[in-house]
């Protein structure tokens, strides 16, 4: 692990316990930014080192450490070797997630500050234990602004912002033999929580099928997970589409997103990506709520069924009819790219 510079007397030096997720990741970059605009200040992330490609796309973290935290498993030794290396380095931590062990660190480390919300009574581990407002902030987005404790008003000026890399993204586009000649819409058909957030393998292609016929070139995008989704999508399909799963890392499936003309994906960290790169986007959502993490730009569009049984937030129909998803026709998808005027 690099040891970070020491600590500065004239910055205010912040460490954030980073998201375990991609799209919650995403989702933190407002706050990276409000702290940013507000004082002076760096800010290193310790993250899932599976999060790093879209951490190293915002402008405002200035180093990233691979976190030892574990799912499911307490990895004292690495907690305790980490938070040696952070020792005396920074001011103030805030702490993204609300696990006990994610206070281990900036606690073992001796970081003067430690922020973090109520939980798995952690409070003795915190200098500012904080109570959650959920009716104050309902979305995930707001709740990590307010981990900075300075004052804001939620609106598109915080919405999250990430930026592609100009000179890797042109080398991609070599490497992979892509060709912008004809208009590129992405389709993510992977959702890594489960298949309760994942619109069936046939509506996406034919949802292709009309797409191409629309004189579109379709790049299906996720991780080496999604590789057998996509090759079922590409089955039958006479025209330009690119199976990109796996293919990319997760930095430069943000390098490639950002020239898309369009973008259709489930309620996954690629649509977060999407979305913070001003994509016109529709997103998808099962057994989740786009009342809590909704994709936040102007052009997103959000397609729900508002079932009685929906949102269950399962990874898997308990009912076996998968209805949530299953209904949401490649018609409405198209009609929603027509009303974002996204050159459908």
């Amino acid at each position: 692990m690099a040891r970070p510079a020491p600590a500065s007397t004239t910055l205010k030096r912040i460490l954030i316990i980073g998201a375990s997720w991609v799209g919650d990741a995403v989702l933190s970059q407002p706050l990276l930014r409000h702290l940013k605009s507000s004082m002076d200040c760096t800010i290193d992330v310790l993250a899932p080192s599976w999060t790093r490609g879209v951490l190293e796309r915002m402008a405002e973290v200035d180093n990233i450490i691979d976190s030892p935290l574990i799912h499911q498993q307490l990895n004292l030794k690495g907690i305790w070797l980490c938070a040696k290396v952070l020792k005396n380095h920074y001011d103030r931590a805030i702490l993204l997630p609300n696990s006990l062990k994610s206070a281990l660190i900036p606690w073992l480390a001796s970081i003067p500050e430690r922020i973090g919300y109520q939980k798995e009574v952690r409070g003795i581990l915190l200098t500012h234990d904080l109570k959650l407002d959920k009716q104050r902030y309902p979305f995930m987005v707001e709740r990590f602004l307010a981990l900075s404790e300075i004052p804001f008003i939620f609106n598109e000026s915080l919405y999250p912002k990430i930026e592609p890399n100009l000179s890797q993204q042109q080398e991609l586009i070599r490497e992979l033999k892509l060709s912008l000649n004809v208009p590129a819409v992405v389709l993510c058909p992977g959702a890594e929580y489960g298949p309760a957030k994942r619109w069936p393998m046939e509506h996406f292609r034919q949802l292709a099928h009309m797409l191409i016929a629309e004189n579109k070139q379709i790049w299906l995008m996720g991780s080496n997970k999604d590789t057998d989704i996509a090759q079922h999508i590409l089955q039958q399909i006479d025209g330009p589409i690119i199976n990109l799963c796996g293919k990319t890392t997760l930095a430069e499936a943000v390098d490639l997103m950002a020239l898309a003309q369009a973008v259709v994906t489930n309620d996954s960290g690629l649509m977060h990506i999407a979305a913070a790169l001003h994509r016109p986007l529709v997103a998808l959502f099962g057994s989740s709520s786009p009342q809590f993490t909704p994709p936040l730009y102007a052009k997103a569009r959000v397609i729900t069924r508002h079932l009685p049984c929906s949102p269950c937030f399962q990874r898997e129909c308990a009912l076996g009819h998968l209805h949530c998803l299953t209904d949401i026709t490649p018609k409405q998808v198209i009609e929603e790219l027509q009303l974002l005027d996204a050159g459908i």
